[in-house]
């Protein structure tokens, strides 16, 4: 019973245990969720200060606007950046609120979570506490006073060891005084006083030391007819040996068979008790290391309350710049309108200046097609004294070709001439010689 009870007890407080993890499972889980959504509004935050910063630069770096015709551009592609980083700015305090909505919420949850958990496992606790203090009232109630019909099975199952030792001490001997009679029957009666009391201790109870007990105090010689006659009946003195034999053969087939029965029972009982205290031990580790794990996860629980307040603090100190962040908004506004009054005249000038350039592309487009056509007529001309110069060049060639076959011919003639003339003096000399001879004759 001790030890029924002392397992009803663990088991409720392995639940108590097991809850108590739950609970702080889902609250690691909230913090969590606490902690990014904080650090999403701190990143947001930061890049949303990050910009403005960059944006106040570039305007503290920017050189003032010249007022040429170039300077309308400029101005225009300087305001839109500005509005850019506005419209970046409402979208980062959009999302701000958003976020703190949802921490808001998860918040919430997680402290009604939290409570819901809380009041549960309390209600458990106080439960089992009180279940386990009437079972265990209810138990010693039944030990000390224990009901009839108990205390007559104990009887009954102690009074069958009790026949079986005294059929196999009828074997050994049998006493003849009255004294030990009335001394045998006193002991009989304390022995199954104790075999009662030990059989209603369900931890203690063993048959095999009940029997051993029995035979150790039989063997003392704690032995009468008596007891006998508690096995064969005050009748069986007019039986015969051979019925007395076998009224107690079978008597002792029936108390085998009861022995049988309640060894199996032990066996069967002291195998549940085996498995019970496996069943215990292996409750027992998982509680110390659902211990250990409690204990970490404590720890951690410290170290994120540590980092909580630490993100509470940048909070606040974020907050403060935000502030800060506001008023130089307000006056980025005011400078705004001013910018956006100037704006409007730029765009004016813009426009004029738009015009104006419009006009010029026209006349540009013109001055071009213009040029385009008198490039081509230009250069159907060139075509044409190309083909006018290659045809007087072929002329050319032409000529040249004449002259150079004329001055061979010239070349020819003035041979031939040379050669006539030579022929000349020839034909002279020859005459004179000739009549040179007719004088010398």
């Amino acid at each position: 019973m001790t030890q029924a009870m002392s397992e009803m007890l663990k088991c409720k407080k392995l639940n108590c245990h097991v809850a108590r993890v739950d609970y702080l499972l889902v609250a690691k889980q909230l913090k969590r969720l606490f902690h990014r959504s904080w650090r999403k509004m701190a990143e947001t935050r930061s890049s949303s200060f990050r910009a403005f910063k960059k944006a106040q630069l570039v305007r503290m770096e920017k050189p003032q606007a010249t007022k040429s015709i170039n300077g309308p551009f400029s101005a225009h592609q300087g305001t839109t950046p500005h509005m850019d980083l506005l419209v970046k700015e409402e979208e980062y305090k959009r999302l701000n609120a958003e976020l703190e909505a949802k921490t808001a919420q998860i918040v919430r949850q997680a402290e009604e979570l939290m409570n819901k958990e809380q009041n549960e496992t309390l209600s458990k606790a106080i439960s089992s506490h009180l279940s386990t203090d009437l079972d265990i009232e209810v138990d010693k109630e039944e030990i000390r006073n224990p009901s009839p019909s108990a205390t007559t099975e104990n009887q009954t199952s102690a009074k069958a060891a009790n026949k079986k030792t005294v059929v196999k001490s009828t074997v050994q001997s049998r006493p003849s005084s009255a004294a030990q009679r009335k001394k045998v029957s006193k002991t009989t009666k304390a022995s199954t006083v104790d075999d009662v009391a030990i059989h209603t201790d369900f931890l203690d109870f063993s048959l095999a030391k009940t029997i051993s007990n029995i035979e150790s105090k039989l063997e003392e010689g704690m032995i009468h007819e008596d007891v006998v006659d508690e096995v064969i009946p005050s009748v069986g003195e007019e039986m015969s040996s051979e019925a007395q034999i076998r009224f107690l053969q079978a008597k002792l087939r029936v108390l085998q068979e009861e022995l049988n029965r309640l060894s199996y029972e032990n066996n069967k009982k002291e195998e549940e008790n085996d498995s019970l205290t496996a069943k215990i031990k292996q409750v027992e580790e998982e509680r110390n290391r659902l211990q250990r794990t409690t204990s970490v996860q404590q720890t951690q629980m410290e170290k994120q309350k540590a980092l909580a307040e630490d993100s509470s603090r940048k909070c606040e100190g974020l907050q403060q710049e935000v502030a800060t962040l506001k008023k130089e908004i307000d006056g980025l506004k005011r400078a705004q309108k001013q910018a956006a009054s100037a704006h409007s005249a730029t765009e004016v000038r813009l426009n004029r200046a738009l015009e104006e350039a419009e006009k010029c592309r026209t006349e540009l487009n013109k001055i071009r097609q213009s040029s385009k056509d008198a490039a081509n007529q230009e250069h159907q001309k060139v075509e044409l004294l190309q083909a006018e110069n290659k045809k007087l060049e072929k002329q050319k060639a032409e000529l040249i070709g004449g002259f150079k076959k004329q001055l061979k011919l010239i070349d020819v003639l003035k041979r031939q001439k040379m050669h006539f003339e030579a022929a000349k003096m020839l034909s002279f000399t020859e005459e004179e010689f000739m009549k040179a001879l007719d004088w010398g004759t």
